[in-house]
Parts: C-alpha cells; structure tokens; sequence
C-alpha cells in the first residue's frame, strides 16, 4: 500500500484489510473482489491483485512459509528488488541493500546524481552506490535510518540540511544545489482521452456493471459499459435490448487523471424496465447500493453511484412532501 501512496492515505485502508484479512490464508482463500472492494480509492490496483496472488502462491505452493530468498520473493507478483531487500533485511536480518524514493533521493543529493532515477542508467548508478554503502552487520537498522532520514529531514522540498548527519559530505549542500537534485523527470505533456459511462438503472434501483479486464485501467473492477461516443451509447442499447423507459440524461462531464493520461468521463443516466431474464454471465451484475454487495469499484464509478443515490432519494422526499400537501 505504500508504494507510491503516503502514509496518512494508506493508514484507514490498512486498518480495515487487516481487519479483514487478519491471517495469510484468510487473504488467499479471499475472492479478488474482497480485496478490491478494500482497495477502493486507493488506486495503483495492480498492487491489490498482485497481492491477492502472492498470498495464494505463498499458501499453497510455499506450504504457508515466506520466501527467504532475493530470488524467490523477486519471482512473487509485484515485488522487486527493493521491496525483496526490504523484506530480508527488516524481517530476517539479511545483507541486503534497498532503493526506495527517500534512498534514491539521498543519494542524488550526496553524489549529486545527474539525470532522473527512473532512467536504467541512472538506476544502475544509484544500485552501484547503495550496494557499496551497505554494511553486512546491522543491515535492516541501516536501511530503515535510511529511509527514515529521507522521509523527516532529505525531504522532496524544503529538506532540512543542517540537521542531517550527512551534510558534511553531501555535494549538493556543499555546493548550495539541493534544489536541483534530485533531478526532476523530464515533463511529457499527457494526453486528453474522452469516454462516456452509460449508467444503465432499473426500476429497483439497480446499475448494470461489468467487470473490466484483469488487464489494463481499472482491471477486474466493476465499471459501467463504456463508450466513444453517444453513437456507440445508442448501438450499445440496440444491440442489449434493454426496455427503455425515459430519454438519456447527460450529465456534466468530469475529469479524472490516471498515471499516463487524463479521462474526461461524461456519464448518461438511462432508465429502464427492470429486465425479467437473470444473465448468465459472471462479468455482470444489476448492483443495488442499499444492499450490502461488496465489490471492488474504481473511485469515480462509486462516486457517481453514491450522488445519484442521494439525488433520487431526495427527489423522493420531495415528492413525497408535495403529495402531502396537495
């Protein structure tokens, strides 16, 4: 949860998976929308199926014992090699070495790095750097100052630089360019994608979901169809046969920014009969938020769920009202 998340976000979501998930078998015997369901408005959902799927692997073909090896734990599902030296170091003690962001930006500033940390280059200069720092005895109190100190005083802004131990050999203090380092990823303009999200409602309330790909944005959770354009709305209802029974309401459109792109979702209310066949298809479902079905959803589509929930229970209310007074 903390790769890529801060502290302060990941904390209540961490609270409650534990709740949940108090054992390493109570996970793995979980279904994936268990997990996903917890992990809603976190993001990155890549990491809660990759953890799904390492607690399965560890269960059942590491009879319930943890990976003690860099290359075991490299080979789990989104773990690498830093993470892998985490583990081994802070858990059992191992001369391992770790890069996390705080360790990368230390040693930047220390040897005053050039290039972004994300280039394979620069990578393999920091690895380079970190392996020869870190001592055999004493390794996972190592690391953890180490991160520690990146996290409190080698901060990404406004560093605290003259109370870190360091200081008297740091290049980019010594040369008054700490501001410069480290340097920054080079800016790539991301492009607008557009979609629309047909919100499909029954008359019990209910929204037509499907399950996205495991691959790809939003993997395995649960969105509305999504189209191009109003074009494809209308193809989409022809083709499903759905009994129509009010016009589409368009509502205002909204951005939301993934890692390597900004979607601007218009979402189309439509309302229809409640369909007499059940599916036959497990990557669809009618869902109804008063009803306790706990599936993983991404955060816009849960949103947009909640607002016209508390919309059409107060359009109800005030109908409600107008009957009594008349």
């Amino acid at each position: 949860m903390l790769q890529q998340t801060q502290v302060k976000t990941v904390i209540p979501y961490y609270l409650r998976f534990m709740e949940r998930f108090p054992s390493l078998k109570i996970l793995a015997d979980a279904a994936v929308d268990d997990v996903l369901y917890l992990w809603t408005g976190l993001g990155y959902y890549a990491r809660g199926r990759n953890l799904h799927k390492t607690a399965d692997i560890i269960q059942y073909h590491h009879q319930a014992k943890f990976p003690q090896t860099i290359d075991e734990l490299q080979a789990l599902p989104g773990i690498g090699r830093s993470t892998a030296g985490a583990i081994l170091s802070l858990a059992y003690g191992q001369h391992q070495s770790i890069l996390d962001g705080n360790v990368k930006r230390i040693l930047c500033r220390y040897y005053q790095v050039e290039g972004w940390s994300g280039l394979a280059k620069v990578q393999k200069e920091l690895w380079q750097y970190i392996d020869q720092l870190t001592p055999k005895q004493h390794c996972g109190d190592f690391n953890q100052a180490l991160m520690d100190l990146g996290s409190s005083v080698c901060s990404r802004s406004k560093p605290h630089c003259l109370h870190c131990p360091l200081n008297g050999q740091c290049q980019a203090y010594l040369n008054k360019q700490t501001h410069l380092y480290p340097q920054a990823k080079p800016k790539k303009k991301k492009p607008n994608k557009t979609a629309y999200l047909l919100m499909l409602k029954n008359e019990m309330g209910e929204f037509f979901l499907e399950q996205r790909p495991q691959q790809g944005i939003w993997g395995g959770l649960w969105s509305f169809p999504q189209c191009l354009t109003m074009d494809e709305v209308t193809h989409w209802l022809n083709q499903h046969r759905y009994n129509v029974i009010s016009q589409p309401q368009i509502l205002a459109e909204f951005k939301h920014t993934f890692s390597h792109f900004h979607l601007f979702i218009t979402p189309v209310i439509i309302h229809i009969k409640t369909p007499l066949a059940i599916h036959d298809n497990a990557s669809i479902c009618w869902f109804n938020p008063k009803k306790s079905l706990k599936i993983g959803m991404p955060a816009p589509i849960n949103t947009l769920i909640l607002q016209q929930t508390v919309s059409d229970s107060s359009a109800g209310k005030a109908n409600k009202t107008t009957e009594q007074t008349a």
